[in-house]
């Protein structure tokens, strides 16, 4: 099947499935690749983990931060609430930097997140991607901003009317009504602009080698595996990755690494037309879509 083709049946596929997207698989020794919509911007929601993430090592390797410097966080008053990690403990707890790290990549804890963004704020992340030359991506707000939304002031069986304001209430210049998901207002980027970042990760270029090394083995850690894991993980391939959800936003970046040789750089931002929390097919959609481009990608390599 020719190119051109190919892709016009994973849009319909993406289509059909009540997504659109934005798609790139990057091979990282090479520099092909392959993508849907590939610089279409999205609000980033917790994709945003790796900057951070990145940002705080940075200064851990300059001596600007002590990674065992303990910072205390009570319920109530410091936490962001969340579905996992910190944001669901019941009493005050002291946790070092580098804990709150694993926290943040491994679980997508947002009150670590919000913890480490307290000493290392948005601007100061993305001057650090300025530096690194990833002008793609953008870091406005902290994970306190993302929590704020529709949703949060609904009664979980009116968590639909959330969902259905996000899918309605959009412009075509990627603007909307909800600021979390207005690419002009919240945090933004493109699969491309996020394979760049991957690119400097694992291929580091100007980034500090064991400041990237340090970030690859943070989402090595990443425990949420249900969207593009099932994909690229096996016995015989590394899946890391970092995964992003808000409203009707699914994303997930990541790298596969086959232990026969080649790595690719995978980055999948995805938007619903169902207005449902829960949609297994919309994981497994993106997942599908994204191992066919990898395999298209891969075949050529060989």
């Amino acid at each position: 099947m020719r190119e051109e083709a190919f892709l016009r049946r994973l849009r319909e596929e993406l289509d059909e499935g009540g997504l659109r997207g934005s798609f790139l698989v990057r091979d990282l020794d090479s520099g092909e690749e392959i993508g849907i919509e590939p610089d279409l911007e999205f609000s980033t929601a917790s994709l945003v983990k790796v900057p951070l993430a990145t940002a705080v090592l940075e200064r851990v390797r300059r001596g600007e931060l002590d990674p065992a410097r303990q910072v205390l966080l009570t319920p109530g008053v410091d936490v962001v609430p969340g579905p996992t990690g910190i944001s669901r403990f019941r009493h005050p707890a002291s946790i070092a930097v580098e804990d709150l790290l694993y926290l943040s990549m491994a679980v997508s804890d947002n009150a670590a997140s919000e913890a480490l963004f307290a000493l290392t704020p948005p601007a100061e992340v993305a001057g650090l991607l300025k530096e690194l030359g990833l002008d793609g991506i953008t870091i406005r707000n902290t994970l306190r901003h993302l929590r704020d939304t529709p949703e949060a002031h609904l009664a979980p069986a009116d968590a639909h009317l959330a969902q259905r304001l996000a899918i309605e209430a959009g412009t075509e210049g990627r603007g909307h009504s909800v600021p979390q998901l207005d690419v002009t207002r919240a945090s933004a980027g493109s699969a491309r602009a996020y394979a760049d970042l991957l690119q400097e990760l694992w291929r580091p270029q100007t980034l500090d080698a064991g400041t990237a090394e340090r970030v690859r083995g943070l989402m090595a850690a990443n425990t949420l595996r249900q969207r593009l894991a099932p994909d690229f993980a096996s016995d015989a391939a590394r899946w890391s990755s970092k995964t992003g959800t808000l409203l009707n936003l699914r994303h997930e970046i990541g790298v596969v690494e086959h232990d026969g040789g080649g790595a690719y750089a995978v980055a999948a931002l995805t938007e619903s037309r169902v207005a449902a929390i829960v949609q297994p097919e919309a994981e497994a959609l993106m997942g599908a879509v994204a191992r066919r481009l990898r395999d298209r990608l891969r075949a050529a390599r060989v």
